[in-house]
């Protein structure tokens, strides 16, 4: 059998319910990740161009948008196995220009900003409680990088009850092999991988938040 007829025979690849209540998360656009000086970052522009049309259309009809850093104390650096396996990520320390949202997504003060200290979003943090509180069925999970956090956000989203969208123009990796393999696979077990103006246009599409 071919990939495809394989995951098609054990069920994978089914099309996600799509709700009345979206939230768009965006996962680790800091500089640290978008800002190629650093060599844990890649040029990440289209990317974020592309997320910041969703994120204000999101904004217009007064759904959620909330963000993540990763971020760490001295201390942490030593104390995390992470990172010794991950070591270039010891960089992203408090208090540097690193772990700040890149300026291009005009974040609002009034949009959380969730701190991490691994790859998923949820794991750790108050992201589970802030999207139930506002009564968000369905997540739209942007960022970086696709084979790292944004996948390990997506698979919790999923193991948190919220149905999950990746629009593909709006996540971004290091290498296109790694980028190209998770959305596959994540199209195939844990969200509906969609072209950004899918997104737009579901958005567009949802009766504006009270």
């Amino acid at each position: 059998m071919s990939q495809e007829q394989t995951y098609a025979a054990a069920g994978f690849g089914q099309t996600v319910p799509r709700g009345t209540c979206p939230a768009v998360v965006v996962v680790d656009f800091s500089y640290g990740f978008t800002d190629a000086q650093y060599p844990t970052a890649a040029d990440m522009s289209e990317q974020i161009a592309a997320t910041l049309r969703l994120a204000t259309v999101a904004r217009e009809k007064g759904f959620p948008v909330l963000f993540t850093t990763i971020a760490y104390y001295p201390w942490e650096v030593t104390a995390l196995p992470w990172l010794k396996k991950a070591a270039g990520m010891a960089a992203l320390q408090h208090g540097t220009r690193l772990v700040e949202i890149d300026a291009r997504m005009a974040r609002r003060e009034d949009e959380p900003l969730i701190v991490k200290h691994g790859a998923s979003a949820f794991h750790g943090t108050n992201l589970a409680a802030l999207l139930t509180g506002a009564g968000v069925d369905t997540v739209l999970v942007t960022g970086a990088t696709t084979s790292g956090c944004v996948r390990a956000t997506v698979v919790d989203a999923v193991q948190s009850g919220f149905n999950v969208l990746v629009p593909r123009d709006c996540v971004a990796d290091r290498a296109q092999a790694p980028h190209d393999a998770n959305l596959y696979d994540m199209n195939q077990k844990y969200a509906d991988v969609i072209g950004l103006e899918d997104a737009l246009g579901y958005l567009s599409s949802v009766k504006t938040a009270a």
